[in-house]
């Protein structure tokens, strides 16, 4: 590939995931093309093609960029609850509900398709691992320990986010209001019970 092309891919790659995320949340992952994201990204579709093979392997990506960028804040907040009981909170409440419309609606997607589930199953678990080292910082940092296997914890902590988040959004839609999120205090009672004094 010659130098000028590999030097342009980072920059090619970060405008089609920004692309893919705005459609995404905007009208679905079902309705978004892969004509619609490179022209959002002002790129052809063999610049697409250039770097993803598919639509799937596209959202893989941008999965692996948003789990690394909301496992840092989650572990960053949990330390500052732990610590000092600062409640968790979102910095940005509305990229958060555009990521969970987009989220949810690939996992629908892998269910109907099992290449694609075995895909995103891999991903999940590495997500994951780098939020279990988070976890496990931030209750080393103030000498608490996992009463059960991180790994256990790790998956209540990231059920009890998102379902709660689902619960809330789904509420507000019907009611048109913007009430304050459970799930913070969900993951805080669930860190008090799942968790112990270090021995």
């Amino acid at each position: 590939m010659p130098r000028g092309t590999t030097k342009r891919r980072p920059i090619t790659v970060a405008a089609l995931l920004d692309a893919a995320f705005e459609l995404f949340a905007e009208q679905g992952y079902g309705a978004t093309s892969i004509a619609d994201i490179a022209a959002r990204a002002g790129l052809t579709k063999g610049a697409f093609y250039s770097n993803f093979d598919s639509k799937d392997a596209l959202f893989l990506a941008l999965f692996d960029q948003q789990w690394r960028e909301r496992a840092t804040r989650l572990g960053q907040t949990l330390l500052r609850a732990l610590e000092d009981g600062t409640p968790l909170h979102s910095a940005d409440p509305e990229a958060d509900r555009r990521w969970l419309l987009i989220s949810t609606e690939f996992s629908l997607h892998a269910i109907r398709n099992p290449e694609v589930a075995r895909l995103l199953v891999e991903h999940e678990k590495r997500g994951r691992a780098a939020l279990a080292e988070l976890i496990e910082q931030a209750l080393r940092s103030t000498g608490r320990e996992p009463a059960i296997p991180l790994t256990e914890l790790t998956r209540m902590v990231v059920a009890v986010a998102e379902g709660a988040h689902i619960q809330a959004l789904t509420e507000q839609a019907a009611h048109g209001t913007t009430e304050p999120r459970a799930d913070s205090t969900m993951i805080d009672t669930l860190l008090n019970h799942l968790t112990a004094p270090t021995q």
